[in-house]
């Protein structure tokens, strides 16, 4: 069975940062092209980020280039996202998710920016 359990969210003032971690498991993570995503609230679903297989080919939305960095431990079965610089507008529940077989998302981690 896949699972993706993400942990790291909390509540930071903006300007401040917070690193997301996504524990995988049930399927060849090293084999897997993964991506964050967010749902703010009342708001659909907005893709963050994906890496490629090895890590080396990172991807960012607009929104957050120079701000946030996705990366992957492959011998951990783990995914990373870094949060830095955070504004009001980046509090949402973040996902992590498959971007292979059945894109499989896991449960979030609420990250709420306010002062």
């Amino acid at each position: 069975e896949v699972q993706l359990v993400e942990s790291g969210g909390g509540l930071v003032q903006p300007g401040g940062s917070l690193r997301l971690s996504c524990a995988a498991s049930g399927f060849t993570f090293s084999n897997c092209p993964m991506r964050w995503v967010r749902r703010a609230p009342g708001k659909g679903f907005e893709w963050v980020s994906s890496i490629n297989r090895a890590g080396d080919m990172p991807y960012y939305a607009e929104f957050v280039k120079g701000r946030f960095t996705i990366s992957r431990d492959n011998a951990k079965n783990t995914l990373y996202l870094q949060l830095n610089s955070l504004k009001t507008e980046d509090t949402a529940i973040y996902y992590c998710a498959q971007e292979c077989d059945l894109g499989t998302r896991g449960q979030g981690t609420q990250v709420t920016v306010s002062s």
